[in-house]
């Protein structure tokens, strides 16, 4: 019988790229490399966008677990941002001495969490103790930023309310959130709420999508209240992720980086950051993306292999 070789090549080439598909889908679903871009230059010079690593991201490497030294480690890589979602629980004299020395470094801070109660509804609900809670933590806010200057808060509306009408739910947020505005406002604070991921990290959420953060901040219509943008959370979500950034732009105060899946750092997962930051960056943004994620290798290797990440990924 005679060989159709069209059939054979159809085959092979079919052959080799399911090989490739087995090689590669267990790296991509643990959120690890799945190929090297090989040594990238340990340059010092400062990213195109303010890249902020959580304190304590590079310890092993910078080789001490102290704040400021992770700090001035973090500027010598050419970062110029940091990020701490714990900042509002550390002592008032650490926070002090953070303050002074990223000012001192002439480097930016990224929003704290001020609020992120997953286990209750909060925001949807209109009562008084709700109202008290927000202004205890407003008051907080105020008198973070009177001593460091760090005027960007993080808040999660908490959990949806399943006896409860949606739309009266959404009436309740707008509410809740107009309330925080008329005492941040005159603060100078900035509130940015995270829609956050349910079908993976975060089930019961009231707030989930870009659209439905950019209609409340619309509602709310206050400098003081913008959005977040986790683009890993976002990705799980709806995707989409460059249109939305642009039909949100003038509501958005900072962004969240993470690849999916895996939420390591980018290059790990599905999410073309290199495209993303070269379009953030297109726009003249000079806020912070925060680096919330994780290393895809443990140790010194894996702690190189991000900074290695950022520089391919920054190079547009």
């Amino acid at each position: 019988m005679k060989e159709n070789k069209t059939s054979r090549r159809h085959f092979l080439t079919t052959a080799g790229v399911a090989g490739a598909a087995v090689i590669t889908a267990p790296a991509l679903l643990a959120g690890k490399p799945s190929y090297s871009f090989g040594k990238v230059s340990d340059a010092i010079r400062p990213f195109n966008l303010k890249y902020a690593p959580s304190i304590g991201c590079f310890e092993t490497l910078s080789g001490t677990d102290d704040p400021l030294d992770n700090i001035r480690f973090i500027h010598d890589k050419g970062f110029r941002a940091v990020f701490d979602n714990g900042f509002s629980g550390r002592p008032k004299d650490k926070q002090d001495k953070i303050a002074a020395e990223l000012n001192r470094l002439g480097m930016d801070f990224g929003p704290y969490v001020l609020y992120a109660d997953f286990s209750v509804t909060s925001f949807v609900l209109n009562k008084p103790e709700v109202r008290e809670m927000l202004a205890g933590k407003m008051k907080e806010a105020t008198e973070i930023a009177k001593r460091t200057g760090f005027k960007l808060a993080l808040v999660v509306p908490g959990r949806y309310d399943e006896r409860l009408h949606p739309d009266y739910q959404r009436s309740n947020v707008i509410d809740n959130f107009k309330y925080c505005a008329e005492i941040a406002e005159p603060a100078g604070i900035t509130l940015v709420m995270e829609p956050l991921n349910t079908l993976h990290d975060h089930p019961g959420l009231y707030l989930t999508q870009m659209p439905q953060a950019y209609q409340i901040c619309d509602a709310v219509d206050s400098p003081s209240v913008k959005i977040i943008d986790d683009m890993y959370h976002q990705q799980i979500t709806e995707g989409n992720l460059i249109p939305n950034i642009e039909a949100c732009w003038d509501r958005i105060g900072s962004f969240h980086i993470g690849d999916n899946p895996g939420r390591n750092e980018p290059t790990t997962g599905e999410i073309n950051y290199k495209n993303v930051f070269k379009y953030i960056h297109s726009r003249g943004y000079q806020g912070v993306l925060c680096m919330e994620h994780g290393h895809s290798i443990e140790g010194k290797e894996g702690e190189t292999r991000v900074i290695e990440a950022y520089r391919e990924c920054d190079a547009f």
